[in-house]
């Protein structure tokens, strides 16, 4: 029995990857307070077992080096427009700090690995997991593979990786998260004087979405209620739809008319001159919280399923309009082409959502999801950029050629002294994604890749990159552990907390960040998303995810370079 389970995985070795993914996709949602594997650690664990399980699976390289391209495509194109926009003399701040964490991250990695005799191998593996930077697996192994050294040597080192990886990773990510929500504060003055900055800056932002009208998170969406004017300020000449909204405007309310049943009649979407009669009944749009209580000078709510029943368009757009760049969303909201139009969302590198405040800076590149009439929404998408091609179709063709162009740029290499210097494919393809979600940000029309696909491609292209590794490293984990030995999880914890502590004092004494953007630069410049979630709940505020967007695009793309660099600097 057991020798037919053996032979159908060595025969089937795509069994043997999709048995690593869901047993590694089960542990990774495994969770005990703030301390849990995360999917990319389970599923190398999972793999490793496997590969103990089944030495004789073997596994195609082309198969892992392709995965592990889509997916540094995806992580550039993602955060392109971001990466060079950066470079503004607004962001310069943030991309100065970024690039110094990540040159902590890279010293105090390679201090640690002089001073312990590690190679190569043994450098990038706990780069990679004390810096939760698991790309750099597949980019050391690559540039291991390029040096000029015996095969056996060769695949001691990139073998030894993933082992130094799975060790350090756990508090990589734990700790990180731990340092930079709870440490950090105490380390800028303390937890409450930290929230109360974040109240502040919050207001210097402009309102909360509790107090400004027409501004909704995706956590509340706008709503659309019905009622029967009553009210004697509408008087027997009636009153105009642009005189209603005019009074509601006064009151700091931002709700529209979309519908009027007059004389038993539907008028929709009615225009500014359109008069309103008591007896009529009109829907209005707008944040719940305004709209609830609207009978004390309207007249009582109607529950009117046919009134109520129509289509809204929820479309997200993204900001490539120079009239819009550089804006803030109170500027935005005051144009007349936003009329009639709510903003649900604003979504940075296509997945860091941003505060929705009055004076939140929208960048191009931004996607920014409307909620409201499908007209004015179609209008309001054509000043705002252009809305985003509702498909679930990736342009192959495009990631095809940017992969194509990067490996053809990645190959291409130089000799200092005696070690051959190069992109390599990997660092190419993350480049050509940079480039071309740049490009793409310019002319959405081209290149698209919806956001699931995006998703995908990072999600199951590290996945299974993973998977394959471990499969591979399996048969020789438990002697890399044996070599490795367990001082190996202290060098972890300094390699992880000495970047971030000084990065914390940096961001604060030399910057001079404030405590909620500072916390967030930090999380950015280290990529751990784990540690921007922890910190936004311990301050009670989103105010660090203003400071996440710039340093990760930075950080994402130098951490995962750098791994090139430890390995000529270890060689």
């Amino acid at each position: 029995m057991w020798h037919a389970i053996s032979d159908f995985f060595v025969e089937n070795p795509s069994m043997a990857l999709f048995l690593t993914l869901f047993l590694g996709y089960i542990i990774g949602k495994l969770k005990y307070k703030m301390l849990t594997l995360g999917t990319v650690t389970s599923v190398l664990l999972a793999g490793v077992v496997l590969g103990i399980v089944f030495p004789d699976v073997k596994i195609m390289p082309p198969l892992k080096n392709t995965f592990f391209l889509l997916f540094l495509f995806a992580v550039g194109y993602s955060v392109g427009p971001q990466f060079f926009r950066s470079f503004k003399k607004t962001g310069l701040p943030q991309v100065l700090f970024a690039a110094i964490v990540c040159v902590l991250c890279l010293g105090v990695t390679w201090l640690l690995a002089k001073i312990v005799g590690y190679n190569s191998g043994e450098a990038v593996g706990l780069y990679a997991g004390s810096q939760t930077i698991s790309a750099a697996i597949g980019v050391g192994q690559e540039t291991i593979a390029g040096m000029d050294i015996p095969a056996a040597q060769k695949t001691m080192e990139q073998d030894i990786i993933p082992v130094m990886y799975a060790v350090t990773y756990v508090f990589g990510t734990a700790g990180s998260a731990w340092i930079v929500a709870f440490l950090g504060p105490t380390l800028l003055g303390g937890l409450k004087k930290c929230r109360q900055d974040c109240v502040e800056e919050e207001a210097d932002m402009g309102e909360t979405l509790n107090d400004q009208p027409g501004f909704a998170s995706s956590l509340r969406e706008v709503s659309f209620r019905s009622y029967k004017v009553t009210n004697s300020w509408f008087t027997d000449k009636g009153r105009k739809v642009s005189e209603l909204e005019d009074y509601v405007s006064g009151l700091g309310r931002r709700l529209f008319v979309d519908r009027i049943r007059h004389n038993g009649a539907v008028i929709d979407t009615p225009g500014a001159g359109q008069m309103i009669f008591p007896g009529d009944e009109i829907v209005l749009s707008g944040r719940r919280e305004f709209i609830i209580g609207e009978e004390e000078w309207i007249g009582p709510e109607v529950i009117d399923q046919q009134l109520l029943d129509f289509t809204i368009k929820i479309t997200p757009v993204m900001a490539r309009s120079k009239n819009v760049d550089g804006k803030t969303v109170k500027e935005l909201l005051s144009q007349p082409f936003m009329h009639g139009v709510s903003i649900r969302e604003i979504k940075r590198a296509q997945s860091i959502n941003i505060p929705v405040r009055a004076n939140t800076v929208i960048n191009g590149g931004d996607y920014i999801t409307l909620v409201g009439m499908p007209y004015d929404v179609t209008t309001a998408a054509k000043s705002i950029g252009l809305a985003e091609n509702q498909t679930t179709a990736t342009d192959i063709i495009f990631v095809s050629l940017g992969i194509l162009i990067g490996g053809i740029i990645g190959v291409l290499s130089f000799k200092a002294g005696n070690v051959p210097v190069s992109l390599t494919t990997s660092g190419g393809a993350l480049i050509m994604g940079l480039i071309f979600g740049w490009w793409h940000s310019k002319r959405p029309n081209y290149g698209q890749i919806p956001q699931p696909g995006v998703w995908l491609f990072r999600e199951l292209g590290l996945n299974m990159f993973i998977a394959c590794v471990g499969l591979q490293c399996g048969p020789h984990f438990v002697a890399g552990f044996e070599q490795a030995g367990l001082m190996l999880l202290v060098w972890g914890v300094i390699a992880t907390s000495l970047p971030l502590i000084l990065a914390i004092l940096m961001a604060r004494f030399i910057f001079k960040f404030r405590a909620g953007t500072a916390l967030g630069c930090v999380a950015g410049s280290r990529t751990t998303t784990a540690a921007l979630g922890a910190v936004e709940e311990s301050l009670h505020s989103s105010v660090p995810g203003m400071g996440y967007a710039i340093t990760y695009a930075i950080g994402n793309t130098m951490l995962i370079l750098f791994a090139v660099v430890l390995v000529l600097l270890t060689a």
